[in-house]
């Protein structure tokens, strides 16, 4: 029976730390998807994990978007289970995905440092790790742990940006810290330094969305961070300073918000021309399988995007009726409309030369995966179209085939970025992995 009074819903963190062990390195030719995708628009985008595959195209507006309730609201989480002997990542033809490393201890973020090595972050593990050198087979070459004791970390961001940066700021759940660097450190030269000692979530009020993601202006003059909300929807005092992008000076001062409305901004960058920050956010719950969508946007200055009390534009939330008219046409409607309950968690743009011309620009970003949605959808690394930096508001799958059925799954993809060789490297806290996407050309993944 339809409740128009659910209470929030929050997915539970549930993410088993292996430890480092062993890494073990596999690699296999590209499965290649059948066909060339499906371009998917108006209600039929709202597609299903056995429907998804590389190639397919969606383009979700504000207007395709059905009622609050218009289906019951599904608790479906996912198992994870061991990757079977026949799976493997789809990507599209042309492509080639290795298992660069497994065994890690929950990766999330992972972020390339100037001198190109990969900085992962084991957020459950309290821990950093750097990733050194893919063979020509896309294996790693070297696994360093840079600092352990942290708490929850998850953002991660060099200062001053540019080629040779002096510190590596690190997003814990309650703080930032950052440690002295200089390029090819594999260890932490000296302890964290306290940059902003409690960040919102780190007092009373913690717990609720626990990831702070970190990127720094092209000039290096400011910091941003996401901080999600506690709760699923509220509006109560826990609330303050969450649900935003906050702004700080380099060395912790100034805090400000620089954007509201936002529920989860799990990943947030910088597009390296523009300047413009951008962001993966995670949108609420219980309101159906096909609300509320998921997005990816440019953030403006004082923009305000809806959450808790509005989405996608005037749409009122249900549990707010009649709160807040003043702000109803104050809500901007992002700029690329995700299936609602992907769960985006990072993005990074493309500007590497190995891809085919047509991918400069373009943004990745990874897809933890539905929980409250009947049938699964996400568990997968999207495409945006953007050229010149500005968003179609059309996405693409990229890599599939992480799902086993609509109970089980082997594969949630959490950070991405790209390495200085131009391969697209993106980590999987199910599997414990890191990935890596190459470009072979059409006539050699045909052979």
């Amino acid at each position: 029976m339809k409740n128009k009074f659910l209470a929030a819903v929050r997915p539970a963190l549930i993410i088993t730390a292996l430890g480092i062990g062993t890494i073990f390195l596999t690699s296999a030719w590209a499965q290649k998807s059948s066909g060339s995708g499906q371009t998917l628009r108006g209600e039929g985008s709202f597609n299903d994990w056995d429907n998804e595959k590389p190639g397919n195209h969606y383009l979700i507006k504000a207007s395709d978007l059905p009622k609050p309730y218009a289906t019951d609201t599904a608790t479906n989480r996912s198992t994870v289970v061991p990757r079977p002997s026949d799976a493997w990542p789809k990507v599209p033809e042309g492509f080639k995905i290795d298992q660069a490393a497994s065994g890690l201890g929950g990766p999330r973020t992972i972020v390339t440092a100037p001198n190109g090595d990969l900085f992962v972050a084991e957020s459950t593990s309290g821990r950093i790790r750097v990733v050194r050198g893919f063979g020509s087979d896309g294996k790693v070459g070297s696994n360093e742990e840079f600092a352990t004791g942290l708490t929850m970390p998850y953002g991660i961001a060099f200062y001053p940006p540019g080629a040779n940066p002096q510190y590596v700021y690190i997003g814990n759940t309650n703080s930032i810290v950052r440690f002295p660097y200089q390029n090819g450190d594999l260890k932490a030269r000296g302890p964290a330094e306290s940059v902003v000692a409690k960040i919102p979530g780190g007092d009373k009020y913690g717990g609720g969305h626990w990831t702070r993601s970190l990127a720094f202006s092209n000039d290096g003059k400011k910091l941003y961070v996401g901080v999600g909300s506690r709760a699923n929807v509220s509006d109560d005092e826990a609330e303050a300073n969450r649900a935003d992008v906050l702004e700080f000076n380099p060395d912790g001062s100034g805090q400000r918000i620089y954007a509201s409305g936002i529920r989860n901004a799990s990943g947030v960058t910088v597009h390296p021309q523009t300047g413009q920050i951008w962001v993966a956010v995670n949108e609420r719950d219980a309101l159906g399988d096909d609300l509320v969508p998921d997005y990816v946007t440019h953030v403006q200055e004082g923009g305000f995007y809806g959450w808790p009390w509005y989405y996608t534009g005037a749409n009122q939330d249900p549990r707010f009726a009649g709160k807040h008219p003043e702000m109803k046409e104050k809500v901007i409607v992002p700029d690329v409309l995700l299936q609602s309950h992907s769960a985006p968690l990072t993005l990074t743009f493309y500007e590497g030369k190995q891809f085919p011309a047509e991918y400069r620009g373009d943004i990745f970003v990874t897809s933890h995966g539905s929980w409250n949605r009947a049938h699964r959808t996400g568990y997968k690394v999207v495409r945006i179209s953007a050229p010149n930096g500005k968003a179609t508001g059309e996405y693409e799958d990229f890599v599939t085939g992480f799902v086993v059925d609509d109970a089980k799954v082997w594969g949630r993809p959490v950070g991405v970025t790209v390495a200085n060789d131009g391969s697209l490297v993106f980590t999987d806290d199910a599997s414990n992995s890191i990935w890596r996407v190459t470009y072979i050309g059409a006539k050699s993944a045909a052979k």
